[in-house]
């Protein structure tokens, strides 16, 4: 078995890791790149495209979990790159084990995901997985291994930081800043039913926020004890009693709108806090 290549980090201008990069795209052709409209998956994608051409099938899966922006961006950025692009829906929301939202939701997602790309184009299936996703619990790491995907940026011994250098690198500035964004369906708290319309309530209150604060980081998380709205330390404590009343009757109102229960409070961002994994 190979040594793991030196892991790149945000101090290296990603020059190094693209060769690195380069060679596991080029064993991996023709492939199929999994593209969610993240900063790690549209890297991949870039790289991949200009790597290996028509050899490389960019493919977006649809759903309520996934922001609208996010498709957006994967249709701007294929546009612009000239990549071949496919849009499809991958049925995860037609699986009550996903619907019910256990522990291991992100197992059922990626499990439909994978296997709805394996039947639609042949081809090695990719993921924008890094070094950094393999410190967390992640059960989507067991359906790809199940669907045998590979990724490379784990390959090449890329961390997120590493990827953004990448991402430079590769002249996707914008792309390079974007912060992370996981599915729309993190935000429910665990055991909670996975309901498309409340996802888009969740949406709408981010895509709120963000035009209202311009925060570096906002999560709108459902929980039983209602709807808790997460912002990074700085915006948090920068809201003062008047302001945070404005904004509490304004998304009181979307609640109502989306038939969302239960008040509204706002909590400084913790990554991960509305899963509660199972124990026993």
């Amino acid at each position: 078995m190979n040594a793991m290549p030196d892991v790149v980090t945000s101090r290296d201008d990603g020059a190094n890791a693209i060769g690195r990069l380069v060679a596991v795209l080029r064993d991996c052709a023709p492939c199929v790149v999994a593209v969610s409209g993240g900063v790690d998956s549209l890297t991949l994608a870039t790289l991949a495209h200009r790597t290996l051409g028509e050899a490389a099938h960019m493919v977006h899966a649809v759903s309520p979990a996934v922001p609208p922006a996010a498709t957006a961006r994967v249709r701007a950025l294929a546009a612009s790159e000239g990549w071949r692009l496919s849009i499809l829906g991958a049925g995860e929301f037609e699986d009550p084990r996903y619907r019910e939202n256990p522990a291991n939701r992100c197992y059922f997602c990626k499990h439909h995901l994978y296997g709805a790309l394996t039947a639609a184009v042949p081809g090695q299936v990719l993921s924008g997985t890094n070094l950094d996703d393999l410190d967390d619990y992640r059960p989507g790491l067991d359906a790809a291994r199940e669907h045998q995907v590979r990724h490379p940026f784990v390959e090449a011994g890329v961390n997120k930081a590493g990827l953004r250098a990448i991402a430079r690198a590769l002249g996707l500035g914008e792309i390079a800043r974007l912060p992370a964004a996981p599915c729309l369906a993190s935000r429910v708290e665990t055991g909670l039913p996975i309901d498309g319309g409340a996802l888009g309530f969740v949406d709408a209150v981010e895509n709120l926020l963000r035009e209202r604060l311009a925060p570096s980081t906002v999560r709108c998380r459902l929980r039983r004890s209602g709807v808790v709205i997460e912002l990074d330390r700085h915006t948090h404590d920068g809201l003062d009693a008047a302001r945070r009343i404005d904004l509490g009757a304004e998304l009181a109102e979307l609640a109502h709108r989306h038939a969302i229960v239960g008040g509204i409070t706002f909590a400084t961002y913790a990554r991960g806090s509305a899963f509660v994994r199972e124990t026993t």
